[in-house]
């Protein structure tokens, strides 16, 4: 079975599971694995066998070229906000997982073909069937 459907099923027991109360809690949907996004970046390259160099620059020029790149392809690729919460740590927690699925083993099953293609955000938000047709 295709580990992306593994995924599906440990946030839809996670739906099942805090469904079933009136609370309002804020879950940290994550399986076993948690990275930064340096360390994310890094792991995804050497998985797909396409190790690149990780540059730190400041805020404001990830910003810069980020706007630059999405004018080019006619797409957002990066926020100030999403740079913010990158900056404040926020893709990385200190919680048991809630999740089985490791995304290592699921980026290793399709390195083949991760990162081949590019997908607009802007265009999968209106049209998810015609975005996925040229790939």
């Amino acid at each position: 079975m295709d580990r992306l459907l593994s995924w599906i099923d440990d946030l839809a027991s996670l739906a099942v599971e805090y469904g079933k109360t009136r609370d309002d809690v804020i879950v940290n949907a994550i399986g076993p694995e948690t990275f930064t996004y340096r360390e994310l970046a890094r792991r995804i390259g050497e998985l797909i066998g396409t190790p690149r160099p990780i540059v730190s620059v400041p805020p404001w020029l990830g910003c810069l070229v980020g706007w630059f790149l999405g004018v080019l392809v006619g797409d957002v690729m990066i926020t100030r906000e999403e740079i913010k919460g990158l900056m404040a740590d926020l893709l990385h927690v200190d919680l048991p997982p809630t999740g089985k699925t490791m995304l290592t083993e699921w980026v290793k099953s399709h390195a083949d073909v991760l990162g081949r293609k590019y997908t607009s955000e802007l265009a999968r938000r209106k049209d998810r069937t015609s975005a996925y047709a040229s790939n």
